[in-house]
């Protein structure tokens, strides 16, 4: 039994792995157009991917709203959490939908609703439009995160702090804090990924010329079909693994998850 669990747990591993295998195949394919298996063996496409100006300064528009994004969702994500738990519980599940919304909605209706809002603010297809809605959107994750992580912090660690005589913002800083970092990772690892790879709200709300990686990544398959498109997808995944090494080796998966 203990090996049949093992074969279908391989199977499933595979089955969720194959695509991104075949993509990170093609990207080093020494052929002309875009095809699996690879016909031979070339790095060309990911110089071309690195020489085009278009992919980055896609690229490094997609990092810079992934990082800001990162960084204001966890302070927002912290604040909201403590606020959360200071709540009656008469008011504590409206105020988790309310800032659950954005997940729990799809995400063209998030982003409809937003594009009307800011146009209406005079901030539609601006870059701060843009980096309001990745944070937005992305805010439900660390929420979830911070909000777990915050339960497991002992209250009475907080009351004995205050009795030696810390205050408020002391405690916070040197007993909350800390004991929070593993969610706060957490939240900030999925705040990045998801920010760095969201297109629908990125299609919408972009200003123009402000092309993200995937919406760049999206206009170049319509004209061209050549395995450059495979060597950009790589790159992507990769900065998303470099992202949960950096996790590993600051906090550990398993503290962060």
């Amino acid at each position: 039994m203990r090996c049949l669990w093992s074969v279908l747990l391989a199977l499933l591993y595979t089955f969720l792995l194959l695509p991104l295998i075949v993509v990170v195949l093609a990207s080093v394919s020494g052929g002309q157009v875009l095809r699996f298996p690879p016909e031979g063996f070339s790095l060309k496409w990911y110089a071309r991917f690195f020489s085009d100006e278009t992919f980055i300064s896609a690229l490094l528009l997609s990092l810079r709203l992934a990082l800001v994004s990162a960084l204001v969702v966890s302070v927002l994500a912290v604040t909201s959490a403590l606020f959360y738990r200071r709540l009656s519980a008469r008011w504590r599940g409206p105020f988790r939908i309310l800032v659950l919304l954005p997940m729990l909605l799809p995400e063209i209706l998030t982003a409809i609703g937003l594009l009307f809002f800011l146009y209406h603010l005079g901030l539609g297809s601006s870059m701060f439009g843009l980096q309001v809605s990745h944070i937005v959107v992305t805010l439900p994750f660390s929420f979830l995160a911070v909000t777990a992580a915050l339960q497991q912090v002992d209250l009475t660690l907080e009351e004995a702090s205050s009795s030696l005589g810390a205050g408020a913002l002391e405690t916070f800083w040197r007993v909350v804090l800390p004991l929070l970092r593993p969610g706060l990772f957490t939240g900030a690892l999925f705040t990045f990924i998801v920010s760095f790879d969201m297109f629908t709200m990125s299609f919408l709300l972009k200003p123009i010329g402000g092309n993200t990686l995937p919406l760049a990544l999206f206009d170049y398959l319509k004209y061209d079909f050549d395995p450059t498109a495979a060597a950009a997808a790589t790159v992507s995944v990769v900065f998303a693994l470099v992202v949960v090494f950096v996790v590993e080796r600051t906090v550990g998966l398993r503290r962060a998850f």
